[in-house]
């Protein structure tokens, strides 16, 4: 069995609803654009570092917007750019699960 290739995948739900709550009304691409450059900013990207991508439908629509980690599939909720930096700071840069935004 090989070895990941990164350390941390972040996923953000993107989608977009025509109706009913979803992840891309709440700005979840601008945060997942956010944290991708917040995360090369503090060099934190590329082999066993993190990987920022885009998903479909995470399927937790009311709890949104919402990202998932892994591994160990650590889902979170967030409102803004402080709270990813939060996640980014704690969780993929010091391996600590922010557990109040923990869905």
């Amino acid at each position: 069995m090989s070895e990941s290739y990164y350390r941390h995948h972040m996923f953000f739900c993107t989608h977009q609803r025509e109706e009913g709550a979803c992840c891309g009304k709440l700005a979840g691409q601008e945060m997942r654009d956010y944290s991708k450059k917040r995360i090369k900013m503090l060099g934190l990207n590329g082999k066993d570092g993190v990987r920022i991508n885009n998903a479909g439908c995470l399927g937790r629509c009311a709890e949104g917007p919402v990202t998932v980690i892994y591994p160990g599939e650590t889902w979170y909720t967030y409102l803004d750019q402080e709270d990813l930096d939060e996640i980014i700071e704690s969780h993929l840069k010091n391996g600590k699960v922010v557990e109040r935004l923990k869905i």
